[in-house]
C-alpha cells in the first residue's frame, strides 16, 4: 500500500448535526496525517461518537470543509453496528461477500486469521457472541487496509484475552487512527495523542490521561451547587411537591453517587498498595537475596497497575454519568425557608 500525503483528512470550520437538528459540533479546524494515532476524550454524549461518524463519510458536515484524499479508504467501526450483521450469515458468509472470487479455501483461512476457525466460521451471526460478533466487525473494518481506521468503543464486550489481542492488532497497524474508549489501558498503550470532545467542538488535548482525569475532578468539585435562592415559605401542596421531587432527584443520583464514591476508594486502596510495594521493591538487597520473591512482587506490581488504570478509567465513567444525570435532575431545593432541607452536594 503506498503512502499518502498528508493531511488525508482536513476539516476547516466545519460542523455536523443531524439533518435540520441544531449543530452538535461546531467550529471543526483540525487535520489527521497518515501516521496520527489520536484517542478521543469527553463527556458521554458530548458528540465523540458524531464526530467519528464525520470523519467516517457516514455523516456529511452540515458547514464549513471536510477535505480527504481521493484514494482514501476508512475503516469504521462502532458498537451499534452490531445489530447490523446479517444475523443468518456466518463469518465464512461475510469474509465470502468480501471475496467473492477466492476459493472456498482461501476464504477459510482469512476469517481463521480473524479467530474464526472451523467451527465458529459456519456459525450464525445471531449465535456469536457479544464479544465474537464485535470481534467479526473490526476484522471487516479493516478487512481492505484502509488508511484510516475509527473505532468507536471497541473493547465493550471482549473479554481480557481478546483485548490484549485487540491492542497487538492496532498497534501492528500502519495507518492513521482515531480511537473512542472508555478502556485508559487501550488508550494509552494505542493513542499518541489526545483530542477533547468539550463545549460543543474538538480540540487538541494539551496533556494525558491522567492529567484529564484531574481535570475532571477539578471541575465537578469547583462546579457550583445548583440552589434556588430562599423565599418566603411555600404554601403546603408546593412543599410536598418540592420534597417529593427532592426525593425522587435523590433516589435517582444516590446509585451512580455510590459508583463514584466506590471507584475513589478503589483508587485510594490501589494507590496505597502501589507505593508500600514500590517500597519493599525499593530495597536493593531483595533482587540479591530472594530473586524469586522480587519477581514475584513485580508481577504483582503489574497487576496492580493494571487494576488502577481499570478503576481509573471506571471513576471518569461513572463521574460522566453521576454529572449527566445531576445536570438533568430537577435542582434539590429546600421545601420552605424556615426549615431548609440538607442539600447533595
Amino acid at each position: 500500500r503506498p503512502p499518502m500525503a498528508p493531511p488525508v483528512i482536513r476539516l476547516e470550520e466545519a460542523s455536523a448535526a443531524y439533518g435540520d437538528g441544531p449543530a452538535i459540533l461546531t467550529g471543526l479546524d483540525l487535520r489527521i496525517d497518515p501516521d496520527d494515532r489520536i484517542g478521543l476524550i469527553g463527556a458521554n454524549g458530548n458528540g465523540k461518537s458524531t464526530f467519528a461518524r464525520l470523519l467516517a463519510g457516514v455523516l456529511p458536515p452540515s458547514s464549513g470543509t471536510l477535505r480527504r484524499s481521493k484514494k482514501l479508504k476508512v475503516g469504521y467501526f462502532a458498537q451499534h453496528q452490531l445489530d447490523g450483521l446479517n444475523a443468518a450469515m456466518s463469518p465464512y458468509d461475510h469474509v465470502r461477500a468480501l471475496l467473492p472470487q477466492a476459493t472456498q479455501a482461501q476464504v477459510r483461512a482469512r476469517a481463521g486469521r480473524f479467530g474464526f476457525g472451523a467451527e465458529l466460521a459456519d456459525t450464525r451471526a445471531a449465535d456469536l457472541s457479544g464479544g465474537e460478533r464485535a470481534r467479526l466487525l473490526l476484522a471487516l473494518a479493516a478487512f481492505h487496509a484502509p488508511q484510516l481506521l475509527i473505532l468507536d468503543e471497541p473493547a465493550n464486550h471482549l473479554d481480557v484475552e481478546s483485548r490484549e489481542a485487540l491492542v497487538h492488532a492496532i498497534n501492528d497497524y500502519e495507518g492513521a487512527l482515531v480511537l473512542i474508549s472508555h478502556d485508559r489501558h487501550l488508550l494509552e498503550t494505542c493513542a499518541e495523542r489526545l483530542w477533547l470532545v468539550a463545549e460543543g467542538t474538538v480540540k487538541a488535548f494539551d496533556g494525558d490521561l491522567g492529567d484529564y482525569r484531574d481535570m475532571v475532578l477539578k471541575a465537578r468539585r469547583e462546579a457550583p451547587k445548583s440552589q434556588k435562592p430562599r423565599g418566603a415559605a411555600a404554601p403546603g401542596g408546593e412543599r410536598r411537591e418540592a420534597r417529593r421531587k427532592n426525593a425522587a432527584a435523590r433516589q435517582k443520583l444516590a446509585p451512580l453517587k455510590k459508583r463514584v464514591a466506590a471507584a475513589e476508594r478503589r483508587i485510594a486502596t490501589l494507590s496505597a498498595e502501589l507505593e508500600a510495594l514500590d517500597a519493599r521493591l525499593g530495597d536493593g538487597a531483595l533482587y540479591r537475596d530472594h530473586p524469586e520473591k522480587a519477581e514475584r512482587l513485580l508481577r504483582m506490581r503489574g497487576d496492580i497497575q493494571k487494576k488502577l488504570a481499570r478503576a481509573e478509567t471506571d471513576w471518569i465513567a461513572f463521574s460522566e454519568t453521576y454529572e449527566q444525570a445531576r445536570a438533568q435532575a430537577p435542582a434539590l431545593t429546600p421545601a420552605s425557608s424556615a426549615s431548609p432541607r440538607p442539600q447533595d452536594p
